[in-house]
């Protein structure tokens, strides 16, 4: 176990995410994916978090391991098409990941998710939170646009507003 992580996660408070990524960058955020599924058949969902519990992370538990718990919690994997995709922050390691549904993993190399997660945390690291999680949105839509191009009687599947975890 990382001391410094295992600090970073006990004294990160709840407010910090609110404070970083206030509700009109939420709004924000929102908007954009509303828009980016409106030129794909895709769906796109945000995860933020702050900090783990300090169980899990004795456990040793990273945020590629609570993604993919969250990708479940969220029903991501819950469309018709199996083209939902998560983008997934855990604000007090600056880490993204992106978790695909089987239908969009098997067109997607895992590279192509790193280099978009890469460039996010750059993002985060300099202090453009809004701005991070913009690009992954835009990112993500263009990869699904080509994939799931829209048909008119796609419906919206999963909600677009980010969910604080």
């Amino acid at each position: 176990m990382n001391l410094l992580r295992l600090l970073k996660h006990l004294i990160y408070p709840d407010w910090w995410l609110r404070r970083r990524l206030p509700a009109p960058a939420m709004s924000h955020i929102e908007r954009a994916i509303a828009d980016s599924e409106a030129r794909h058949g895709g769906e796109i969902r945000v995860a933020l978090e702050t900090t783990l519990d300090v169980w899990p992370l004795l456990c040793g538990r990273n945020a590629q391991d609570r993604a993919i718990e969250v990708f479940s919690s969220m029903r991501v994997w819950d469309t018709e098409a199996n083209n939902g995709v998560l983008i997934y922050v855990l604000l007090a390691d600056r880490d993204v990941e992106i978790v695909a549904d089987r239908g969009v993993a098997s067109h997607v190399a895992t590279a192509e998710w790193e280099d978009v997660c890469h460039e996010m945390e750059r993002r985060f690291r300099e202090g453009l939170h809004e701005n991070a999680l913009l690009y992954g949105v835009l990112a993500i839509g263009q990869r699904l646009q080509s994939l799931y191009p829209r048909t008119p009687e796609h419906p919206n599947e999963l909600p677009d507003r980010p969910l604080r975890v």
